[in-house]
This record gives C-alpha cells, sequence and structure tokens, in this order.
C-alpha cells in the first residue's frame, strides 16, 4: 500500500462531508442522497453498510461503499451445480448463505467506487493506488465481520483493468453478473426514440402502444407522493417483487418514504380513470442527462391488453426526453421487455476472493461456468439470437495471465 494513503471505516454517509459526496458521486452516479436513504430504510436484516474513507496525508480523496450480506449462493449456481448444492444445504443449511463483504452498493446496478478528481490530478497516485488501498483494507474488515467472501459488486468495463491489475497481485477471480440495461435517445421526441429502434421491434412495440394508449388511464410524475400514494406504490412494487425470478433485496415501505423525499426522485404513475387506483409505476431518478429507471410495481389483474409495462415505459421516454435526458438505465433482471424496447445490455462483472484458499479454488471453478445462460433464462433465450454479445469470460481470465 503507499504510505500516505489511508482507509477509515465508518458506519453511516453522514460521517463523510457532503462536499467529498459531491465531487465523488455527481451526477450521473447515485450520490449521498441515496447511500442516507438506504441507511434509513430498516434494511439491517439484510445489509451491513460501512464506507471506506480513503485519505492521502490526512485530506480525504475517495469514498468506497461497502456492505456485508448473507447471500444466498443459488443466485450465482449454474444450473448443473444447483442440485448438489442444496443437497449439501439439506444437510448443514449455512452452506446455502454464503456471508459476503461487498465492495459497491447494494440495490445499485453498477459499482463505483468515487476518487476526487483534482486528487489525482495533483497528487501524482493513480486509480490502482486507490483500489489496492481498498483492496487490502476490505480483506481485513472482512475478517472483522466474519465474512469469508469479499467481492467487488458489479463493476462494468470502465474498472475492469484495474480490477484486473489487483486480480494478479491479490488472487481474485472474475464472476460474470446480471447485465444492466440503457437505452441511448435519440432526437428530442419519443417519436425519434421510436424511430431509432430495428424495423421488428419499432413494429412490435407500435402495435402494442396503439392498445395501451386506448386503455381507461391517466399517467402522472409525482415527486413527494402523500402517504396514501406511497401506501399504494409499496403494495404494487410488493407484488411486482414477489413475481420476480431473481431476488437480491427486499426493499421496505419506510425506503419509498425516505427516497420520495430526495429531489432527484420522481414517480411514473398510471391510475384508472374511474377509480383512480394505482395499476403502475416506475420509480426515476433525475440525474441531468441520465435518468436511472429503477424500481416498478404493477397490478397484474388488469387485462392483459393494456401493455402496462410498455405504457409505463413510453411514459418514462416521454418525461426524459422533457427533463433533457439522453439515456435511460433500466437495470437487471426481466430482459425480455427491455430488449424489446430497444435496451443495450451492458456487461457488469464481478471479482472476488474467498479466504480460504481451498474454497478459493472451488468458487473460482465454479465462477467460470458461469455465463449470461446459466445466470437467466431470458438472457439465455437472447443469446441463441445473438451469440455475438455474450460476455468472454474467457478474455478476463486471459486479461488477468
Amino acid at each position: 500500500m503507499i504510505q500516505q494513503l489511508t482507509l477509515e471505516w465508518l458506519n453511516s454517509e453522514s460521517q463523510i462531508p457532503q462536499a467529498l459526496w459531491d465531487n465523488c458521486f455527481p451526477a450521473p452516479f447515485e450520490g449521498q442522497w441515496w447511500y442516507r436513504s438506504l441507511e434509513c430504510s430498516h434494511l439491517e436484516k439484510q445489509f451491513t453498510f460501512t464506507y471506506g474513507l480513503i485519505s492521502y496525508n490526512g485530506e480525504p480523496v475517495a469514498i468506497a461503499p461497502a456492505f456485508v450480506m448473507d447471500v444466498p449462493i443459488e443466485l450465482v449456481m449454474p444450473p448443473l451445480v444447483l442440485p448438489i448444492v442444496k443437497l449439501i444445504g439439506k444437510v448443514v443449511p449455512s452452506f446455502l448463505y454464503q456471508r459476503t463483504f461487498f465492495i459497491g452498493s447494494a440495490c445499485s446496478d453498477e459499482g463505483h467506487i468515487g476518487i476526487d478528481p483534482k486528487f489525482l490530478k495533483n497528487s501524482g497516485l493513480t486509480q490502482d493506488d486507490i483500489f489496492i488501498c481498498i483492496q487490502e483494507a476490505a480483506e481485513k474488515q472482512a475478517k472483522k465481520y466474519n465474512a469469508p467472501m469479499l467481492v467487488w459488486k458489479d463493476f462494468p468495463e470502465t474498472f475492469h483493468q484495474v480490477l484486473l491489475k489487483i486480480s494478479k497481485s491479490k488472487d481474485l477471480f472474475p464472476l460474470v453478473s446480471f447485465p444492466s440495461a440503457l437505452v441511448t435517445l435519440q432526437g428530442n421526441k419519443a417519436d425519434d426514440y421510436i424511430a431509432s429502434l430495428k424495423s421488428s421491434r419499432r413494429q412490435k412495440l407500435n402495435k402494442k402502444l396503439i392498445t395501451a394508449m386506448a386503455a381507461p388511464l391517466d399517467v402522472s410524475v409525482v415527486h413527494l407522493p402523500d402517504n396514501q400514494t406511497l401506501h399504494q406504490l409499496y403494495r404494487l412494487f410488493s407484488r411486482t417483487y414477489l413475481k420476480g425470478k431473481t431476488k437480491f433485496e427486499e426493499l421496505t415501505p419506510e425506503f419509498f418514504e425516505f427516497i420520495s423525499r430526495e429531489k432527484e426522485a420522481h414517480f411514473i404513475i398510471l391510475r384508472h380513470q374511474s377509480s383512480h387506483e394505482i395499476v403502475a409505476f416506475m420509480l426515476c431518478f433525475n440525474l441531468g442527462e441520465h435518468v436511472i429507471n429503477k424500481f416498478i410495481g404493477m397490478d397484474y389483474d388488469a387485462p392483459q391488453d393494456w401493455f402496462l409495462y410498455f405504457r409505463l415505459w413510453i411514459e418514462v421516454v416521454n418525461w426524459s426526453y422533457k427533463i433533457g435526458a439522453k439515456t435511460i438505465q433500466s437495470g437487471q433482471t426481466a430482459y425480455p421487455a427491455k430488449i424489446e424496447t430497444g435496451h443495450q445490455l451492458i456487461p457488469l462483472t464481478n471479482f472476488c476472493k474467498h479466504r480460504n484458499t481451498l474454497m478459493h479454488s472451488i468458487s473460482k471453478k465454479v465462477a467460470s461456468l458461469v455465463n449470461w445462460d446459466t445466470l437467466d433464462q431470458d438472457l439465455a433465450l437472447y443469446l441463441k439470437a445473438y451469440p455475438e454479445e455474450k460476455p468472454n469470460i474467457e478474455t478476463l481470465k486471459e486479461e488477468k495471465q
């Protein structure tokens, strides 16, 4: 570790100066407001939050969010291995959960380490120095939390080179993760976005939108919803969460209460015209030219020909154009509708290390078997049609060597 760099683990985002948050996590990244909401949301049974504050000669220069979680290992196990894992779990239930120290954010789609750009410009040190400092401190902190597994969670390709360098010296291995999804908005209105889609997708979407727009629904964009509205939103989110195949975190009513107070948060809501009941919503964050479409709730009792997802999506597109956004990030899972609406899948990778040498070797072998088509059946179907988009884990391994 570079001697001038130090890292202190803190228990709350409020212990870090707001100015440093602003410099290290500007838009389009989820900033201090995001971590503040998570801390207030009574998620203690799922996560333990912590923050690495990196200083250079005593001056704070970078932030590394982190958290501890007992992870259901079936989330990442390939289908061929999963029956064996479940069989062992019947004898040793604790085997089904892996206490893990994550570098990154719970509930976020992409990992990010915030570094004050002025520091990198003036200090003579590099991003590599910061990441090595974090890795060494995280290994020690993981032991204190009794977490044998250490994971850099869902980092995009922009961080791969530095993480591959760390992998060489600190013996980490890559693990393909669920991809994120991104739409780049063309022109200045929804018609321009639709025109930018492949013809087959454009025709299917237009056909659904014609029917969806005829449904008896009103749309509204709401900031600071009242308590009754929040209750309806959370109820719809819960139904959608239970219906989902992949579950990493379970949000609470308190999360919706606290996130709604942040200026970045807006709910795009569809209501029935006669009953005024909410039938669908998306929670979106306005981050300047970037929108994060974060959580969704749907009334699955609504008529199928209302095509709620697609009606809701086009309203998000309309709102995004209105606020001047250029991109919409729609996150992980539920890929068929995202692919149909023209999202590009963004590869994300975990970089992992198990403290036990034997378990590290086993985990590394299992990780080599994981790819998009083993993580998600919908992704497997997608890759049959577009095999060139399959993330190449072999490339990562070759670059590490």
